[in-house]
């Protein structure tokens, strides 16, 4: 299966798939004229990939469990770990909601303030 296949099957652009095989998250064999050549497995890992990519892991979060992802099961065993990091991700992101909202609120109280005042005159 040549890039542009496994892009296109995963959802992603050829572009990242190259980026994860420069992270050592994907494998490629080359074929006689040089280009890149996936097995069927690779469809799966690169969707799997891009998806942890946008729940907010890293590239080296992502590497630590490549060999757990793609497999449709939970993580056990070698890959419990993802819990814990999936844990931590979870808490930062809940550190920035709480302090997007507080600055959401003051701007919000800000914009009420002056809206009154200009109403007063």
């Amino acid at each position: 299966m040549r890039i542009g296949e496994v892009a296109r099957c995963a959802g992603v652009s050829t572009r990242a798939v190259r980026y994860y095989e420069e992270q050592g998250l994907v494998h490629a064999d080359r074929d006689h004229n040089g280009y890149r050549v996936y097995g069927p497995e690779s469809v799966g890992l690169v969707r799997e990939i891009a998806r942890l990519l946008r729940l907010g892991l890293n590239t080296d979060d992502v590497a630590m469990f490549v060999g757990c992802l793609g497999r449709g099961e939970p993580p056990s065993g070698e890959c419990v770990d993802l819990l814990r990091i999936y844990s931590e991700r979870l808490g930062a992101l809940n550190e920035r909601i709480r302090a997007l909202t507080e600055v959401r609120d003051r701007l919000a109280a800000e914009t009420d303030r002056i809206a009154e005042h200009m109403a007063d005159r």
